[in-house]
C-alpha cells in the first residue's frame, strides 16, 4: 500500500478514536474520576488529535520521501500509543485492577517518539535543496 495512503488511514483512525475518547472523557467519565484526571485524559486526546492532523498534513504534501513517510508513520503510531495510551491508563487508573503507574515510564518514551517525528520533518525540509 502506498505510504501516503497509510498516513491517511492512520490519521483517520487516530482522529476517529480521539473524537470518541474526547466525548467519553466529557460525558462518560465526569462522575467516575476527578476533574484533574479528566484534564489529564483530555491531554492525551489533544495530542492524539494533533498527530492525526499531522499525519493528514503529511499525506497531502510532496516534499517527503516514501521512506521518510514510513518512518514518520511508525514514530507517530508508537508515540501516540505510548504517550496518549499511557495517559489514558494513568488518568483512569482508579477504575481498573491494573496499576498503570507501573508502566508510566513509557509516557516520556512516547513523547520522545512524537518529538522525533516533528524533528525529522524539520530536518528533511532544511536539507531539501529544491524549492518546496
Amino acid at each position: 500500500m502506498e505510504e501516503k495512503k497509510k498516513l491517511i488511514i492512520l490519521g483517520s483512525i487516530l482522529g476517529f478514536i480521539g473524537i470518541i475518547l474526547g466525548a467519553f472523557a466529557a460525558h462518560g467519565l465526569e462522575n467516575l474520576i476527578s476533574e484533574d484526571s479528566i484534564d489529564t485524559f483530555e491531554t492525551g486526546v489533544k495530542y492524539q488529535i494533533y498527530h492525526a492532523l499531522f499525519l493528514l498534513f503529511l499525506s497531502a504534501q510532496n516534499f517527503t520521501t516514501n521512506k521518510l513517510n514510513k518512518t514518520l508513520f511508525w514514530l507517530v503510531l508508537l508515540g501516540v500509543i505510548f504517550f496518549s495510551g499511557s495517559i489514558y491508563g494513568l488518568a483512569t487508573n482508579e477504575l481498573t485492577n491494573f496499576d498503570f503507574k507501573m508502566i508510566g515510564w513509557i509516557t516520556p518514551i512516547g513523547g520522545t517518539l512524537l518529538i522525533l517525528s516533528w524533528a525529522l520533518l524539520f530536518i528533511n525540509v532544511i536539507k531539501k535543496r529544491n524549492n518546496l
